[in-house]
């Protein structure tokens, strides 16, 4: 009983926005382990097209179990949890910020989607500048396949130099080669994409859960199902900007690729990927992303909503009455 009253004291000392950390890191970690598979067959698909997307996900399946085990479907997951618990935390934290910022003060504005549009978009761009390197991170370290063919080989560095010996050995070896501009390597399609995707992400799930009957508000099947329509709808029209990100981010690792010839801006990776492999890799691993996508996010809201009562978070109209009385 005593620890329950000390655990509920502690719980209820920290300030709003610690809360909203934790719910929002708690959650990021757990919504990415569970489609870590899904995650790491995606990004094959983005950057070792001929080897994989040729063998469709099953095939790609069954060559990551033969060549490298249950632990090569989360290769580079350490870096993606790393990456995504402070850019969840963030992400979550910074959006009901900016959310109470904006109606503090602009009194005026309207409690509607495109509120949460415009703090969910912000929040996202917070979130990657913060946390991008963790991300070139885990791109590089999912690109590694152990064992590739002869064929594939002729295509990237030497084994005994691709492979990275973990996070800490990406990172100085990224460094190293590249300095400081190497580890943001891709940020700008990644801000391109986030703006909207997370604005919209946000958007398509307050809006879904507005028009969710009162009575049915904690349901949590409906939670998952608001979630999902959500990371669905923000994904699809956001997609091609994050082929051009994975593809911009493992450039370096591929010999093929003449140093004058590289893929530089945004638009010219975007344009010279449509013209030289065609529109549909734009595309590609999008059906996957979708498989992950939906649990992902539907998870993702669900926990986030359920971390906060756990924490006892007030809800946002109780937050907004506080903040408004302080700033009379």
């Amino acid at each position: 009983m005593a620890e329950g009253q000390e655990k509920k004291g502690i719980i209820d000392s920290m300030p709003l926005f610690t809360k909203e950390l934790i719910a929002g890191g708690v959650t990021g970690g757990i919504a990415k382990t569970a489609v870590a598979p899904l995650e790491r067959i995606k990004i094959l698909f983005q950057t070792r097209r001929d080897e994989f997307k040729r063998i469709g996900l099953i095939g790609s399946i069954n060559k990551i179990g033969r060549t490298e085990g249950l632990m090569g479907f989360y290769r580079g997951n350490g870096a993606s949890v790393a990456r995504i618990v402070p850019y969840a935390a963030l992400h979550y934290m910074a959006y009901e910020e900016y959310r109470r910022w904006i109606i503090v003060g602009f009194p005026d504005t309207t409690r509607g989607p495109l509120l949460d549009l415009v703090a969910g978009s912000f929040a996202g761009g917070t979130a990657v500048l913060f946390t991008y390197p963790l991300d070139l991170v885990r791109t590089k370290l999912a690109y590694q396949v152990v064992g590739s063919s002869n064929a594939q080989a002729k295509a990237i560095i030497p084994l005994e130099q691709l492979v990275y010996r973990g996070i800490g050995d990406c990172f100085s070896r990224t460094y190293r080669e590249s300095g400081f501009r190497g580890l943001y390597r891709g940020v700008a399609p990644s801000m391109y994409g986030i703006f909207p995707y997370a604005g919209l992400k946000f958007y398509f799930y307050e809006e879904m859960k507005r028009h969710v009957p009162a009575e049915h508000k904690k349901d949590i099947s409906l939670k998952l199902v608001c979630g999902s329509v959500a990371g669905l709808l923000g994904q699809t029209l956001t997609y091609p900007l994050d082929v051009v990100r994975r593809q911009m981010q493992v450039e370096r690792l591929s010999v093929a690729v003449k140093e004058e010839t590289r893929r530089r801006g945004t638009m010219q990776t975007l344009f010279k990927i449509a013209r030289e492999e065609g529109w549909k890799q734009l595309f590609s691993g999008l059906s996957i992303n979708y498989l992950k996508v939906v649990p992902s996010v539907a998870i993702g809201f669900t926990v986030y909503d359920v971390m906060k009562l756990h924490l006892r978070v007030p809800s946002r109209e109780e937050t907004e009455a506080a903040e408004a009385v302080t700033t009379r």
